[in-house]
């Protein structure tokens, strides 16, 4: 791990230096943070390119064949398609540090990670032409993740050291990523529409979701702490079975809501409300004990912290969308607001700011964020305000919605051209990895 340090704005000049050796895909191979970050960047780029015309098309009137639904395949890409990937290179890096345990070179990880993106591929490409071949690209991304899953599985157990509770929840996380994908394809092969939207959304919770407040638990104090002395690393073991467990809980939850529509009683949605509630308030004053206010100093930094508090508003518009549903038996709700502030407020932002802080530290670069990922970051938030208000203000729904996606795509585009070149040239500093 790597502290981060506050940086004054003159050394934003050397966060781009330029190296001597050109850019070459064999770096990829140099470390895994480098192979699964690029391949990534490379799917998340991909998917919102897509996703964004595919919105444009269809509010143009053109009709865009569809195998498998546009809102199914739009769930699966997103929550299944480059955050593996980006798993890949971020725990094939901190893992073995946290358990210190030598890291596997990153060929040996080439193989299941070109199965992850030659499969998702595929998908997209059996989504719009056929259902078995969608299947099969489902199934090979879902296999080639199992095989990195186990890969880590193994440094888990080859570890000695006592603290080992962030990499099992991180495994725990990714197993049921595995298991959520083969769900998914087995939902696309048998046409059953619902299996696959309750496997993106179980997963999506009960995987991804648990995987980043594991990461956050450990992460966010002590970055927090190393750049700013005043603020403590806190952060008890008990407050990660916490974390873990709030947003393990909504995964059969969000799965129900598809598998199971109508049968919420008001009773059962004002209990959800009321746990969302206290969610949210837990969540938000984490936010700020962890240093909210402080970080804003360091633009890194509050990066991270930013994205964090995210959450607990995800998690209050939740229970506000909750409440509404049990007062007006079903008939009023807050629509995809809470899910979007959730999706692209806090894994979209944590997303931008971890791997911006890996790839420069693990690149000989300064560890800052300088005017253009400063901006890019903004523009992502620009995203994020837009899709919620779009859910909540449904007379601005279309331009509003479109509007998010230009801007959600300026800002990942612009992220993943920007660093996908920087993984393919060697350290500034001339070290190895």
């Amino acid at each position: 791990m790597i502290p981060l340090k506050p940086v004054p704005a003159a050394a934003n000049a050397a966060v781009g230096r330029t190296v001597a050796a050109p850019a070459h895909l064999r770096r990829l191979l140099d470390a895994p943070h480098r192979l699964g970050f690029f391949a990534g960047l490379a799917l998340l780029g991909v998917a919102s390119l897509w996703w964004a015309a595919m919105l444009v098309l269809r509010h143009g009137g053109v009709v865009v064949p569809w195998h498998v639904a546009p809102t199914t395949a739009h769930a699966l890409l997103m929550v299944y398609g480059f955050m593996p990937l980006f798993f890949v290179g971020f725990l094939f890096t901190a893992g073995p540090r946290w358990l210190m345990v030598p890291p596997p070179p990153a060929r040996r990880l080439l193989a299941p990670v070109l199965a992850m993106g030659l499969g998702w591929l595929v998908a997209l490409a059996g989504m719009h032409r056929a259902v078995p071949v969608a299947a099969l690209g489902l199934t090979l991304a879902a296999l080639g993740f199992a095989l990195l899953a186990g890969r880590f599985a193994l440094l888990v157990m080859q570890s000695r050291v006592p603290d080992r509770d962030h990499a099992r929840v991180v495994l725990a996380g990714c197993v049921v990523v595995v298991v959520g994908l083969l769900a998914a394809a087995l939902g696309v092969a048998l046409r059953l529409d619902a299996l696959p939207r309750a496997a993106a959304l179980f997963g999506l919770w009960g995987g991804i979701a648990v995987v980043f407040v594991a990461v956050a638990h450990r992460m966010i104090p002590f970055f927090t702490a190393s750049a700013l002395p005043a603020v403590d690393a806190w952060r008890p073991r008990v407050l990660l079975a916490i974390l873990t467990g709030l947003v393990a809980l909504q995964a059969p939850w969000a799965a129900a809501d598809v598998l199971a529509p109508a049968a919420q009683a008001p009773w059962w949605l004002a209990l959800r409300a009321l746990v969302e509630g206290a969610g949210a308030a837990l969540l938000l004053w984490l936010a700020v004990r962890w240093g909210l206010m402080q970080s804003l100093r360091v633009r890194l930094l509050a990066m991270l912290h930013m994205g964090f508090f995210w959450l607990g508003i995800a998690f209050a518009l939740s229970a506000v969308s909750h409440a509404l549903m049990a007062a007006s038996e079903g008939a009023l709700s807050l629509g995809l607001a809470p899910l979007h502030a959730f999706t692209m407020g806090y894994l979209g932002s944590m997303l931008m700011a971890m791997a911006t802080r890996v790839i420069c530290g693990h690149g000989g670069r300064t560890l800052v964020a300088d005017r253009r990922v400063w901006a890019m970051f903004w523009v992502l938030q620009a995203a994020v305000l837009c899709r919620v208000t779009a859910a909540l203000w449904l007379a601005l729904q279309v331009p509003l919605t479109l509007l998010a996606a230009h801007f959600w795509v300026a800002a990942v585009a612009a992220w993943a051209l920007r660093y996908g070149l920087w993984l393919l040239e060697p350290r500034a500093d001339g070290q190895p990895g």
